[in-house]
């Protein structure tokens, strides 16, 4: 499943996790995941979401992350967002 996570640190990562995974979680194994370095968008943190980053996002490159810990939402991600994120 392709989402978007916040963390307590201000952690802003995209990626997949298990389809069966809980998402009530605040740990959880990330594969491909890539942070948002910088926002760069005009309707905040919602819009890496919907539409992805922007020309003005700095985002990095990608990384299995074994276990994201301090989770504090999991957000779903629109198909045309997932494009962005694996474009940038």
């Amino acid at each position: 499943m392709k989402v978007l996570i916040t963390t307590k640190h201000r952690g802003v990562f995209a990626g997949e996790i298990a389809e069966d995974q809980d998402l009530a979680a605040t740990a959880m194994p990330v594969r491909g995941a890539r942070m948002a370095i910088y926002f760069g968008t005009t309707r905040g943190l919602m819009e890496l979401a919907e539409t992805g980053p922007t020309s003005k996002s700095r985002i990095s490159a990608p990384a299995d992350i074994p276990m994201l810990h301090d989770i504090t939402a999991v957000f779903s991600i629109t198909d045309k967002a997932w494009e962005k994120w694996q474009a940038a």
